[in-house]
């Protein structure tokens, strides 16, 4: 990949169906829409035609995609250890306030990284997509000052996570909300479904052991 085009990847999967119709399908779709697709990167690996010898998703750009996928937690760590503030963050949007909220979050993710870390990049990907709308992940990195480097994430997601709320984002696409995301859950979650979760909690949960203050106060 060289930076001027998208990398999109196509795959079905199912141990009853076979997938090589469903593809061979999708490809099409994608050519009439401008993609360009080599027949020698279209993978089948159930039997019903092309590639069977369970090597799909290993090759050209979809597998150096896959291998960055699956090495990137280990490279956070790395990232960490040499002092750079990162993090990746979901939400999901309605595709009509798609391009607003991504203008706004690039912005948002820029702008305090030019402020806390002297500068740093931002990256945008689906990782799912709907009739409704997509699934944006944002990633940003900075380098950290020692010592410093919680209060500098908690400024840079704070901007961040403040305008995904303001452009009708979700603060998370489908992981759990936890205590970095409850002050902008408690913003997006109406408060009949806090009360109804808390009488829910009190019947099942009354010793209050099951993650407590996560969603709710006890």
């Amino acid at each position: 990949m060289d930076g001027a085009n998208a990398l999109l990847l196509l795959g079905f999967e199912s141990a009853e169906v076979p997938q090589g119709e469903l593809i061979r399908h999708a490809v099409d779709i994608a050519r009439e829409a401008g993609g360009t697709i080599d027949d020698a990167n279209i993978r089948v690996a159930d039997g019903s035609g092309g590639s069977s010898d369970g090597d799909t998703g290993r090759q050209g750009s979809v597998g150096a995609w896959r291998n960055s996928f699956l090495n990137a937690p280990y490279m956070k760590n790395h990232q960490a250890g040499l002092g750079l503030v990162t993090e990746t963050m979901e939400t999901a949007v309605t595709w009509d306030r798609w391009p607003a909220l991504d203008q706004a979050v690039r912005a948002a993710l820029q702008g305090a990284l030019d402020r806390v870390c002297g500068g740093g990049t931002v990256s945008c990907r689906f990782t799912h997509v709907y009739t409704d709308g997509p699934a944006p992940y944002f990633t940003f990195e900075g380098m950290g000052r020692l010592g410093a480097e919680l209060e500098m994430y908690a400024e840079i997601k704070q901007a961040a996570s403040d305008a995904i709320m303001a452009s009708g984002g979700t603060i998370t696409h489908h992981h759990a909300v936890g205590r970095l995301h409850r002050p902008w859950y408690d913003q997006q979650r109406p408060e009949l479904f806090a009360q109804a979760l808390k009488a829910v909690k009190r019947t099942l949960d009354p010793n209050g052991v099951l993650n407590p203050g996560l969603l709710i106060d006890a």
